[in-house]
């Protein structure tokens, strides 16, 4: 069994002292093997980090020592969530062209327990500040899709969508909370008077709520080797097409479109053919590595 810890927090630190952060974070991962991504910054620290209980354990309480005050969520696994371990230094722990700059400047937390009935409100507009990919497999209904393919195209939709109106009661989510804490901080910063979000985003939802009584429809995307969670972090039914690395369902495999590692339905009209013959390629090294190991 893996466990799982998911943490971040903003904070102003200098940078001697983050990549003196950097050096004793990848050398007590390493040593312990654990496996995922962690983000440094001067605004903060950002990352997803799998291992066993001892190990992940011994990484939180460093973090401590070193004076974060993470956001965190634990989960367990089956299932191995991370192939490697980086531990790298970035302008931003989540890019947003250096907007809401260390997210000082938040919207008003609701907690998962309050956040169904603060959202039936009928003066709410519900914004999911999830790229588009991660909205078609699962959200809150009635939400807003903004359609974006990065973060960094939020910012055009609150320019060209919200601005009119900044006195609106506009509640936001994203996966585990850090998206929502960058946006609301520029929103306010530019003027926006109402702006909500909910405390530590699905993940935080998922493992507070009950199924039967909460309103999340589908499952949650996640940037890692499970793909997808639904309640109580179960992991989900989606795959990820190695091809455009967007979620997959049994339906999209048995589409005549779908080829194992080099497309599906969602990106057949949208690789060159030199893009899928590459993956083809790659797949087929794949194929023979797992061949030979069964043959063993």
């Amino acid at each position: 069994m893996h466990k799982i810890l998911s943490f971040y927090e903003f904070c102003d630190l200098d940078v001697d002292k983050v990549t003196k952060n950097k050096k004793k974070i990848f050398e007590t991962s390493k040593n312990n093997s654990i496996l995922g991504t962690i983000i440094l910054s001067i605004e903060g620290i950002n990352g997803t980090v799998s291992g066993s209980s001892d190990s992940i354990d011994i990484l939180n309480q460093l973090m401590k020592d070193l004076g974060y005050k993470c956001n965190i969520k634990f989960s367990v696994s089956e299932k191995k969530p991370f192939k490697r371990l980086k531990v790298k230094i970035q302008k931003e722990i989540v890019t947003f062209m250096n907007l809401g700059k260390s997210a000082k400047n938040t919207g008003t937390f609701i907690a998962p327990e309050d956040w169904d009935d603060f959202i039936s409100n009928e003066d709410i507009k519900l914004i999911d500040v999830r790229n588009f990919y991660e909205t078609v497999i699962g959200k809150f209904p009635k939400s807003i899709d903004p359609n974006t393919e990065t973060f960094t195209d939020f910012i055009d939709y609150i320019d060209k969508e919200l601005s009119a109106n900044k006195d609106q009661k506009i509640a936001m989510y994203c996966t585990g909370g850090i998206r929502c804490e960058k946006a609301s901080s520029y929103m306010k910063d530019i003027g926006f008077n109402n702006i909500f979000q909910l405390e530590g985003g699905i993940i935080n939802y998922l493992n507070k709520v009950e199924e039967k009584k909460g309103s999340w429809d589908g499952e949650c995307f996640v940037f890692d080797e499970r793909v997808s969670l639904k309640y109580n972090s179960e992991i989900g039914n989606y795959e990820l097409c190695h091809g455009c690395r967007n979620p997959i369902d049994e339906e999209d495999k048995r589409s005549i479109y779908f080829e194992e590692g080099v497309s599906c339905p969602n990106c057949i009209n949208v690789r060159s053919d030199e893009q899928n013959e590459k993956s083809r390629q790659r797949q087929a090294q794949i194929n023979f590595t797992r061949n030979k190991k069964n043959s063993l």
